[in-house]
């Protein structure tokens, strides 16, 4: 999952760089402790800079407490606008950006490799999550469950499809991480190869693992290795079975044993 971590990481910045301000105007959604900057053009004296209270209102001038809790920036812009619209100023031209996120926080478990609570500042996708989690631990499996607070007491159970995103590019499968999210990353299948590898060891072997991404995985055969006399044991029915000289596209299940033996010629 080495490869994986990298590009977790490259997409991450680029995803950051595209996406910045989409995400800020049209998906965060204000809440307490966010710091707002208001001001209105040609009104120098209904300009502010507030922060959100614990009950998720803001006081501007003229309008006095307005509620902004779960709007998004631009709703908020367009509720100011109307507001002062009402009697007050003709066509005004309000602007309103966060200047200080709150701090959200996010449960990560699973296999990364610093899970635990995060703490995040801003718009967050998820695989800015993963960067801040440390990246995917090289256990880690196919999927990750998002879990979030849904209508009422229901919980939303989103399924994020790791493969799709971070092998082939599947922005859709991004998404934004919300305050109280619960984020669990699985595990694959292991397999272990031992023998004539560079770095024998446990390695994953998830669905369509064969016995040459697993020696990918060790680093690649020693020049010793007979690489036409390769076994694969393999506990079947709770019995040990070893399938000899297999082909380097032989596929693995979860606990084979990838034996390498030397050549002697």
């Amino acid at each position: 999952m080495d490869m994986k971590l990298i590009l977790s990481v490259l997409l991450a910045s680029l995803v950051c760089l595209w996406r910045a301000d989409t995400l800020l105007a049209k998906d965060y959604r204000v809440g307490p402790g966010d710091v707002l900057s208001v001001s209105v053009y040609d009104n120098d004296d209904l300009a502010t800079k507030v922060r959100v209270s614990s009950a998720g209102t803001i006081v501007m001038p003229l309008l006095g407490q307005l509620e902004v809790k779960d709007l998004t920036i631009n709703e908020i812009t367009e509720k100011i606008t109307r507001m002062l619209s009402d009697g007050y100023l003709v066509n005004p031209q309000v602007n309103v950006f966060v200047e200080e996120f709150r701090s959200k926080k996010v449960v990560v478990l699973g296999s990364v490799k610093t899970p635990g609570l995060v703490e995040l500042n801003g718009p967050t996708n998820f695989l800015e999550l993963l960067s801040k989690s440390g990246g995917l631990d090289k256990d880690a499996g196919d999927t990750a469950t998002l879990q979030r607070q849904g209508t009422g007491e229901a919980k939303e159970v989103i399924v994020i499809d790791l493969r799709a995103l971070i092998d082939r590019g599947d922005l859709t499968q991004n998404l934004q991480i919300n305050d109280g999210d619960s984020v669990f990353i699985s595990k694959s299948g292991m397999c272990y190869i031992t023998g004539e590898v560079k770095e024998p060891g446990t390695y994953p072997c998830g669905e369509g693992a064969t016995v040459l991404k697993l020696v990918a995985l060790a680093k690649g055969f020693t020049g010793k290795a007979s690489k036409s006399s390769i076994n694969i044991v393999r506990l079947v029915d709770n019995k040990k079975t070893v399938l000899d000289d297999v082909d380097l596209s032989a596929t693995l299940t979860n606990n084979d044993v990838v034996v390498v033996p030397e050549s002697f010629f």
